[in-house]
């Protein structure tokens, strides 16, 4: 509902689950038609944690915005949080968006012009939140940034920042997280930090993570690894607790 974002079971309310049933996406260049995805068929059920990872150009980010309704597909059916996309507006899509999406990109998208405090209320204010800016102080204090709810994202190191990206994509409660290579611009220590704080959001919150990664290693903290390969489904494995999968690296 529209301005409202109370405390919630993620599983009994929305569901979770994401489901892409042949999906094909098709793009025009100026060397012809592309097509990027082939016929993805994935289902994630709620609370899950899923590790995508394959070589550039696979179709792994593509896969990301047709789950979340930033890019339609050409054909096929796709599903989340139990809606069908198939026959929404752009608008019925971003209220959709709002309601169970929560975005973290590897460049952070944060507003330059905005303080931690205001780029993290943003989605709340969009939404008519009337506590907006008391909700997102404790999202940032939630991800150890009490201390810099008044900086600008210029003023901050690219942790921080992406810890601001992390609280403004958990601060509406969403039901699924999807993550872009989100510690593709950080160093190897900052980057595991920024993990940390992700895992531990979803486990308190039962999200359903989608993580793109480069990182075999951070794919495999995820309970289940997609391999992409060629705009389709190479591999798709659950990972069980204390195992270690086949080693392999993605450029």
């Amino acid at each position: 509902m529209p301005g409202s974002f109370p405390p919630h079971n993620i599983e009994k309310k929305h569901g979770g689950a994401v489901i892409l049933d042949d999906v094909h996406l098709q793009l025009t260049s100026a060397a012809g038609d592309v097509n990027v995805l082939r016929g993805i068929n994935l289902s994630i059920n709620a609370g899950e944690t899923v590790g995508v990872v394959g070589p550039s150009g696979s179709g792994k980010t593509s896969m990301l915005m047709v789950i979340a309704g930033l890019e339609r597909p050409t054909s096929g059916l796709v599903s989340a949080a139990g809606t069908a996309f198939n026959g929404l507006d752009e608008d019925a899509l971003a209220v959709f968006r709002r309601e169970h999406v929560g975005i973290v990109f590897q460049n952070f998208h944060l507003v330059p012009t905005m303080t931690a405090m205001e780029n993290v209320a943003l989605p709340l204010e969009f939404a008519g939140v009337a506590d907006a800016q008391d909700r997102a102080n404790a999202q940032l204090a939630s991800v150890g940034l009490a201390h810099r709810v008044q900086h600008y994202p210029g003023q901050m190191s690219g942790g921080e920042q992406q810890r601001v990206a992390l609280a403004r994509a958990f601060v509406t409660e969403p039901s699924i997280l999807l993550a872009d290579e989100p510690t593709g611009n950080l160093d190897g220590a900052t980057g595991e930090s920024v993990m940390e704080v992700l895992f531990d959001l979803q486990q308190r919150r039962g999200t359903t993570l989608i993580l793109i990664t480069h990182e075999r290693a951070l794919a495999e903290r995820c309970g289940r690894i997609v391999q992409l390969v060629d705009g389709l489904i190479a591999e798709d494995e659950v990972q069980q607790p204390g195992s270690v999968a086949a080693a392999g690296g993605f450029a």
